[in-house]
């Protein structure tokens, strides 16, 4: 018919399949910028110690791999990215479909839960649900699914702070390498540092988590921010926190900014921090 609008139809149980896929793979296989970047480093450590255990490190994620078993045991809080094209209709309920997803990937793939269903009574939900979701509205007829399980040594040495716009870029810098020094050894090093700067208080945070997913080869395609990347990847290297605490040149494997237009009154700085483990895999429908 002419004028007649095509929308393009989803089921819930194909998103269900595809986090529990999804869930499984992340928690066992590095991406490849990952596995480079942490070989690319052991090769240029001058530091006997510090080269050791990143060949330790690479051992491990291969043994995982090869046997499909966690790189991690603490397979993390299941975060879940969704960009839901605007021509997409799903056919059942969403967050349902994401939690059994979800459920099914951790209870079949033997992945440590992690979820506590209230943060003070403290007692486990059993099964790493709920997930936690975030959704997004895209042009297009697709909808991207990425899971990135997030382990809370690395999380709990995330910060954020409302910076004045007086503080200026002397005072972000300041900020987000106190952050990363008074972390030291505790987010498992090598890390991967996600910053965000502007919009409010909550998206910052979730500027600089959306950071951590991308490829770590990939500067920010702002020439300002990409050299004020490679800068502060510089010193956060000098810092001597090295592998796993015990010193060496690599402290960090990547520094990510992502940014938003914020009030005349304010400067959010959002500092994630990921360990080595940075695990996230995605895929389209």
């Amino acid at each position: 018919m002419k004028g007649a609008f095509i929308v393009k139809e989803i089921k819930a149980a194909e998103i269900t399949k595809a986090i529990k896929e999804l869930c499984i793979d992340a928690n066992c296989r590095l991406t490849e910028d990952v596995k480079s970047a942490i070989t690319a480093c052991r090769k240029e450590e001058p530091f006997p110690i510090a080269e050791a255990v990143l060949e330790k490190l690479e051992e491990n994620f291969q043994i995982a791999e090869t046997d499909m078993v966690p790189v991690c045991q603490d397979t993390g809080l299941a975060c879940v990215f969704l960009e839901i094209g605007q021509d997409v209709h799903i056919i059942g309920n969403l967050t349902e479909a994401v939690d059994e997803g979800v459920r099914q990937g951790y209870v079949e793939g033997r992945l440590r839960k992690s979820c506590v269903r209230d943060p003070l009574d403290r007692v486990n939900t059993g099964d790493n649900t709920p997930a936690v979701l975030y959704t997004e509205i895209v042009p297009g007829d697709k909808l991207k699914i990425t899971v990135a399980p997030k382990g809370f040594g690395s999380e709990n040495m995330s910060q954020i702070k409302m910076l004045k716009p007086s503080d200026g870029l002397e005072g972000v810098k300041s900020f987000i390498l106190k952050v990363v020094e008074e972390a030291g050894p505790n987010p498992c090093p090598p890390m991967v540092v996600g910053v965000g700067i502007g919009g409010t208080f909550d998206k910052a945070a979730l500027l600089a988590k959306k950071a951590l997913l991308r490829p770590l080869n990939e500067r920010s395609d702002n020439e300002f921010y990409a050299k004020l990347e490679e800068e502060l990847l510089e010193k956060i290297n000098r810092l001597g926190i090295g592998p796993q605490g015990f010193g060496g040149k690599t402290t960090a494997l990547a520094v990510h900014i992502e940014t938003l237009p914020t009030h005349i009154a304010g400067l959010p700085c959002a500092v994630n921090i990921n360990c080595h483990v940075t695990r996230h895999r995605s895929v389209v429908l």
